[in-house]
This record gives structure tokens, C-alpha cells and sequence, in this order.
């Protein structure tokens, strides 16, 4: 669990990480591949029921967060660490990971969701490019005991969209979300994904890096957002990396803010 410098959460918690979507703006990618031990299958996906240590010459060790790179990896040994944490905090789920892409076990998912309920007091925030699982978890659920089901409402569920082709998941029994970092079109291309009656909260935010063919969005993409949101009154927060852009206070507004 780490404090982060990601403006719309407190924290990230990793009992994950890794992802096989290969995303060419993904800053986790490079993280991983940077840290990493570089002893990794690209077919396969690992569970760690321990850390890893990387020993120096005087025998003192460090543990090795990403010794598969960013092949999908379960440290199981992180499943406490919301416990450890007493005070409310957002936590933002598999930061370095896509907790619900199809390569995951559901047995996964399911521990990383009973190690949530075992410490109510936090907002825990999951993000995925893969809203079909949602889908498929949820119906799951019908026959197969609680997967997304009947979940407390400190469970916000997003879907991280770059250029509105995505398919999405909108819920009036769960917290939804949506992320649109990086914003890479115009907002005509996103418009299918908010009309819809059940969207609680929008981030928007800029790709970051120096990747060649990096997009830079258009303040009038964020304006048509902005003006929509406000239309059907739902909260938007933006990004610390639009402030170039936009040239006004930024808005960063959260959905729980009065509760």
C-alpha cells in the first residue's frame, strides 16, 4: 500500500500487477519493465505467496516488486494490507494492473474483493479496459454465489476509456465511473458512453511521457465534457496534467464529497 501521486485517490494497493492489453501509452508498463527482474514468460501468469528479494553484495535485501515485469502476477502477501490501514483512505485497486482482464482467475478477484470487506472504512476504486467482465461477474454472480453482487457501496466500479469505441458497463446497483485518461478524440466519439443513467463521476486526464505520436487534447474536447456534465449534473474531476490545457482552475470534484 503506498501513498500515491495520483490526484484522485489517496492510495494504491497492488495485490496485482501486470496486464496484457499492451497499451502504447502505458505508464505502468514502463514502470514495471524498468523495476523489473526480467525473468519473466510472456505466456504465462505467476502468484507470489511471498515477496521476492533482490540481495546486494553486503546481503541486504530489497524485495523485488515486479520480478515477472508486467506479466499479470497475484501477491497474495499484499491481501492485508487494507487491515493495516486504519484511517479512511481512497484507495485506487491494481494501479499496475487490470484486475479485471480475461486473463485473471476469478479466484482472484474474488480474494482481492474479501480482503475489501474485511476493511470497510476505505472507498476502494477499481478501474478496468474490460468492462465485459464486469458484465460476466456479475451474471456469474446469479448462479455461482456473490462475485460483483451485492457488494457494499464503497466499491466504485470504472472503465477507463480512451477513444469511446470501448464497450462499457453502467449498473444502478453499483458505484460507476468513468476515466477518460488519455482523452485522445473529441467528445462526439465518447458521447455513447454517457448516455447513460449511470454514470456518478468522470475523470478526464492527458497521456503523460514523451511517446512519439502522443496526443495532445483539444481544450474545446474537455469543454463539450465539462458542459455535459454539468447538463446531467455529474461530478467531474480533472487531471493536474490539464492545467496546460485548460488555463483556468482546474475542476476536481469527487462524488462522495457530501455524503
Amino acid at each position: 500500500m503506498n501513498k500515491t501521486k495520483i490526484d484522485w485517490c489517496d492510495m494504491t494497493w497492488n495485490p496485482v500487477t501486470g496486464c496484457l492489453h499492451n497499451c502504447p501509452y502505458c505508464y505502468a508498463a514502463k514502470i514495471a519493465r524498468r523495476f523489473g527482474n526480467h525473468q519473466d514468460d510472456p505466456n504465462e501468469i505467476y502468484v507470489l505467496d511471498r515477496p521476492e528479494y533482490i540481495y546486494a553484495d553486503n546481503g541486504e535485501g530489497t524485495i523485488n516488486t515486479y520480478p515477472f515485469d508486467f506479466n499479470p502476477t497475484f501477491h497474495a502477501y499484499r491481501l492485508d494490507e487494507p487491515l493495516k490501514i486504519k484511517k479512511p483512505q481512497n484507495i485506487f485497486v491494481c494501479s499496475m494492473a487490470d484486475l479485471f482482464g480475461d486473463w485473471i482467475p476469478d479466484e482472484w478477484i474474488k480474494q482481492v474483493f474479501e480482503a475489501c470487506l474485511k476493511a470497510p472504512q476505505h472507498r476502494y476504486l477499481f478501474l478496468t479496459k474490460n468492462p465485459k467482465r464486469y458484465m460476466k461477474l456479475f451474471s456469474a454472480s446469479l448462479t455461482q454465489g456473490p462475485i460483483i453482487d451485492n457488494l457494499p457501496d464503497n466499491f466504485w466500479f470504472g472503465i477507463t476509456a480512451t477513444n469511446g469505441d470501448e464497450p462499457f458497463f453502467w449498473s444502478h446497483r453499483h458505484n460507476n465511473f468513468l476515466s477518460i485518461e488519455p482523452i485522445q478524440d473529441e467528445f462526439g466519439k465518447y458521447y455513447r458512453m454517457f448516455n447513460a443513467s449511470f454514470v456518478n463521476w468522470v475523470i478526464i486526464g492527458a497521456e503523460t511521457g514523451n511517446r512519439k505520436g502522443k496526443i495532445i487534447p483539444k481544450k474545446e474536447w474537455i469543454e463539450n465534457i465539462v458542459n455535459y456534465c454539468k447538463e446531467k449534473n455529474v461530478p467531474v474531476f480533472m487531471k493536474n496534467n490539464l492545467a496546460g490545457i485548460w488555463k483556468e482552475p482546474l475542476i476536481q470534484e469527487y462524488p462522495w464529497r457530501n455524503e
